[in-house]
């Protein structure tokens, strides 16, 4: 039989596996007098191949029924509902990392280099100025640039200062004209960069599938979420299994993951000490089945099976004991 690892439908410990859709197939193979021995592949895509080729005699995890998929494989009675859902990363582009960069693009970052090269000029030039008017300027480079420095950035980022005024009514002139040009400098820098966080938050605010135009998104290779994406042209990153990709979500390499909606929701609970959560509301539902080769005389058997564990509450107390009991 065929698996592929997706907790809590498929789990693997070592090379034992366990999980929902693994204790409904031991039930299905107790009732049809069936041996198991698993085979695992790597992603939903060559699973399916496996079993459409006939190299193994069953799909076993949670593989959504779907048209394409039908024409080549069999598959059985439903046996959960499910459908898509998108996780996000609740901090993304709130890093540093991303601030700089950000103001970088946006051109801040040169006018900042600009502004600075200013101050170390006007610390320079009233140094030197300083040096020769003030008597009680400090005579040495080293303090008297700090002295300097000190009485240029005050005046730039406050508008004031302690620095005596040499030149009456001149010297105020001056400093006002100097005030001003540090408020400007005040409300270039918080403007500018409260500019790039808003916009920044606007470009990472996902809630619904409309806004994934024109983002990457995670997906599992060989996936419905895949297929489903593609066909409403939205650039998708596959990845062979959801700890890969919400690993490359955290670090902001794609913007969002969409995936199975319970599979993401367990992973979820099970990592609650990660920045992610799921946004949104189910689409494209769908459904779960076990698949098997054209023609394959295990499909009425099984589906007969499944049949009657929904009647018999087995399938509900196992979604209850994996997924916790309905609100």
């Amino acid at each position: 039989m065929g698996v592929y690892v997706s907790e809590p439908f498929v789990n693997k410990e070592g090379d034992s596996y366990s999980g929902m859709a693994i204790d409904i197939w031991h039930d299905i193979a107790t009732r049809m007098n069936l041996a198991s021995q698993y085979v695992e592949y790597p992603n939903y895509g060559e699973l399916v191949k496996a079993v459409s080729e006939g190299k193994v005699e069953a799909a076993v995890t949670n593989l959504t029924i779907t048209e394409s998929r039908a024409e080549i494989i069999d598959f059985t009675h439903p046996w959960f509902d499910a459908g898509l859902r998108i996780m996000i990363h609740t901090q993304a582009g709130s890093g540093w990392d991303d601030l700089i960069n950000r103001l970088d693009d946006a051109g801040h970052l040169a006018t900042y280099a600009w502004i600075l090269f200013i101050l170390i000029g006007a610390t320079v030039v009233l140094t030197i100025f300083d040096r020769r008017f003030d008597e009680g300027f400090p005579k040495r480079w080293r303090e008297g640039l700090a002295e300097s420095f000190y009485h240029v950035v005050s005046i730039a980022t406050s508008g004031k200062t302690s620095r005596k005024n040499l030149f009456g009514w001149v010297g105020r002139v001056w400093q006002t004209f100097w005030m001003v040009f540090g408020i400007a400098i005040i409300a270039y820098v918080t403007s500018s960069v409260t500019s790039v966080m808003t916009v920044a938050h606007i470009d990472n605010s996902i809630s619904s599938l409309s806004d994934l135009q024109g983002k990457s998104v995670g997906v599992r290779a060989g996936s419905v979420a895949e297929q489903f994406l593609k066909s409403r042209s939205i650039a998708t990153v596959p990845f062979d299994h959801l700890p890969e990709a919400v690993g490359a979500l955290v670090n902001d390499e794609i913007a969002a993951i969409v995936g199975d909606g319970p599979v993401l929701d367990y992973y979820a609970h099970q990592h609650a000490d990660q920045p992610i959560d799921l946004v949104g509301n189910v689409f494209s539902p769908d459904k779960y089945g076990f698949a098997f080769p054209r023609q394959s005389e295990l499909v009425k058997p099984a589906s007969v099976a499944i049949i009657s564990a929904h009647e018999n509450e087995e399938i509900p107390k196992l979604k209850a004991k994996y997924f916790g009991p309905e609100n």
